[in-house]
């Protein structure tokens, strides 16, 4: 069953969610009104509404750091991972967790960046050599 994943999350501001989503992650636009905008967020659907942004904290402990929570992302091909962390710097996009390898070596090694958007909703991209290593135990 192939199935795509939906997320509806408030921003503050509907053009500065434009241009992040848009311009500097590359996410096509889809349907619009007043409040709200759909991406094609990496082949799924983002809908960003104007609205009381999420309240987060580092308090997701993944190693000896401490992680956005709640926070969402995407799981990329290394190659595409590494495209987007080149992109990213190249716009002096700021990190929560700048971009680099966890696990190395063990199971479900995978590369990782944090950033937030405009509103402060936490992302995560992670990249991996192999996508059969997302679950690995």
């Amino acid at each position: 069953m192939r199935s795509l994943f939906h997320l509806a999350l408030h921003v503050g501001d509907l053009d500065q969610a434009r241009a992040f989503y848009g311009q500097r992650l590359g996410c096509t636009e889809g349907r619009s009104t007043d409040t709200w905008v759909d991406f094609d967020f990496f082949g799924h659907q983002l809908s960003l509404h104007l609205g009381p942004t999420l309240d987060t904290q580092r308090t997701g402990r993944v190693g000896d750091q401490l992680v956005p929570m709640p926070h969402f992302g995407l799981v990329l091909a290394l190659p595409d991972w590494q495209a987007l962390a080149e992109r990213l710097r190249a716009a002096g996009q700021e990190f929560v967790m700048e971009p680099q390898l966890r696990f190395a070596g063990q199971p479900g090694e995978q590369w990782t960046m944090f950033f937030l958007d405009p509103s402060g909703n936490p992302i995560e991209v992670k990249g991996f050599a192999s996508l059969d290593q997302l679950y690995a135990a």
